[in-house]
């Protein structure tokens, strides 16, 4: 990075060789870019295209797409466009993914609320009923292709009991999916001791316990310190016996303050590589922040690919 602040990072973030390896090796998906008229829009989608991961549905203002396509110099008419100009672009893709005409969904140059108010609601027909969603970062440091999955740091700002279990629960399926079968998550707590005069100590404490008969394929540990998630040391430093410490596979956050500071602290100061998905819906959808760079966008496809294949 070009800045001087002493606390960013000087390492360039690159998606991880063997997740890319992993999509491309799998059908290529359709997937649908909503309100698709502007550059970074159309570049983060054609980046995805030439790398195999995702064959276009362009969605949005008509003119806007086809005019912004030629600035750039992308002849788009392989693929196919929708006109469906601002609010409705979002509508249109659920519509589109609700008819099995395609198999992700991506978010353009459109609000985050206005994205997600077409896709969420129930009447949009892509969330089975009283299914909770969650955002899920694929997060790895650079030279690793080890990711920690962080929930949910994008989409559920102050989530009850039940929504963190949802967001767990979404991130042990994801982190099967990528072929883990000994998963690791621990709950992100100020303190392992559960104390009533701080509410999210106890309700990790709860999480953990019901972890245990409804994912029987995670070992689930909290509260934990976010020193005891990263480190052994720290654990054995406090006579903590876990088999998490220092090992886990995801991190569970108690609020999305939480976890946006902690994902972008390892963007900007450490380098890490982070896509981001939205689970939990018919489809999965490729939900990234406009600060991101051109590898978040490629692993966010990558992940999109091998969850849609999963699906």
């Amino acid at each position: 990075m070009s800045d001087d602040f002493p606390f960013l990072a000087t390492q360039t973030a690159a998606c991880p060789a063997t997740l890319l390896a992993r999509a491309q090796d799998l059908p290529t998906p359709r997937v649908a870019l909503v309100n698709a008229g502007s550059i970074n829009a159309l570049q983060g989608i054609r980046e995805a295209a030439a790398l195999g991961l995702a064959t276009p549905v362009l969605i949005g203002d008509r003119d806007k797409i086809t005019a912004t396509a030629a600035q750039i110099g992308w002849d788009i008419t392989p693929y196919r466009l929708e006109h469906a100009p601002h609010e409705q672009a979002a509508a249109r893709a659920a519509a589109l993914a609700r008819n099995g005409e395609v198999d992700s969904i991506m978010k353009g140059q459109i609000h985050t609320s206005t994205f997600l108010m077409g896709l969420l609601p129930s009447a949009a027909g892509l969330r089975e009923k009283d299914v909770r969603c969650g955002h899920v970062f694929h997060i790895t440091k650079p030279g690793s292709d080890r990711p920690l999955l962080l929930t949910d740091a994008a989409l559920n700002v102050d989530p009850d009991v039940a929504t963190r279990k949802a967001c767990l629960a979404h991130a042990v399926r994801l982190a099967t999916i990528l072929g883990d079968t000994n998963v690791k998550a621990g709950l992100l707590a100020p303190t392992e001791d559960p104390i009533p005069s701080i509410p999210n100590t106890m309700e990790a404490a709860e999480i953990a316990a019901w972890a245990k008969d409804a994912l029987p394929n995670a070992i689930v540990q909290g509260p934990m310190a976010l020193d005891l998630i990263f480190s052994k040391a720290a654990a054995e430093a406090k006579n903590y016996a876990s088999e998490v410490a220092g090992d886990a596979d995801i991190m569970l956050v108690p609020n999305i303050t939480s976890g946006n500071a902690l994902f972008k602290l390892m963007v900007l100061g450490m380098g890490c590589c982070a896509g981001g998905l939205v689970m939990g819906l018919k489809v999965p959808v490729l939900l990234t922040s406009r600060s991101q760079q051109a590898p978040d966008r490629i692993c966010a496809a990558a992940l999109g690919a091998i969850v849609a294949a999963a699906s």
